[in-house]
């Protein structure tokens, strides 16, 4: 099991009241998975990502990803997992906008000194942008591309460094309806040529179809899990 969760709680403080995102989430998910965690606004589906991706702590509970616990991790163990283990894939893109697009795509291997050298970084990232079809924008700067056209350079660079799992939070939200399902479909290829895990929210009810595995949270629970 890739990663497994056990009666997973995260409370906020409010001055002197509680705020329950999580209660009780039991939930496991295999490699090679595509999951959708689904849900209106404020279900738990950010927090539970959050989580997942080593973003956010948690207040009760157990979460083991491959085989570690996350609970006896101390801040630079954490760090470390998530360079070696986690892409993320923001709503917003994030993309650095004074580098080009083969420089934002390939700045996560020179970080995470995982590429290699300089001809194997550029075999890398030449192979995702041209599975995510922008091979002839690759020195184009995003502000010179679409949204969607800028989700998809960031696909690539959460894809560039091998990550086990990738996260995606609302990775369709600031794109239109036709674009969003595009991006999907291209998240849905990847995972199955590379194998990697993908965990994404969404409230969009068109996109749950798209995934093997769907989790519907409500007020922090998960109401109902469905396998396509």
């Amino acid at each position: 099991m890739l990663i497994k969760i056990t009666d997973l709680w995260k409370i906020y403080p409010m001055g002197n009241i509680e705020i329950q995102a999580l209660k009780g989430v039991n939930l496991e998910i295999t490699e090679g998975d595509f999951v959708s965690i689904a849900g209106p606004s404020g279900s738990g589906k950010t927090t539970l990502l959050n989580i997942i991706g080593l973003i956010d702590s948690f207040s009760q509970g157990s979460l083991v990803i491959n085989d570690i616990q996350i609970k006896n991790q101390g801040r630079e163990e954490l760090a470390r997992l998530r360079r070696e283990f986690i892409g993320f894939i923001f709503q917003s893109f994030n993309l650095l906008p004074v580098l080009n697009v083969f420089e934002n795509v390939e700045l996560p291997l020179i970080i995470s000194k995982k590429g290699g050298s300089k001809v194997q970084r550029r075999e890398r990232v030449n192979y995702l942008l041209e599975e995510v079809g922008l091979s002839d924008r690759m020195k184009h700067l995003p502000a010179e591309l679409s949204g969607g056209q800028q989700q998809r350079v960031a696909i690539a660079r959460a894809l560039v460094t091998s990550p086990r799992i990738v996260i995606a939070d609302e990775p369709t939200g600031n794109l239109d309806s036709d674009t969003g399902e595009k991006v999907l479909k291209l998240m849905k290829k990847i995972n199955a040529a590379e194998k990697t895990t993908f965990v994404f929210s969404t409230h969009d009810p068109k996109i749950w179809n798209i995934a093997d595995h769907v989790i519907f949270l409500h007020d922090g629970n998960i109401e109902s899990e469905e396998r396509q």
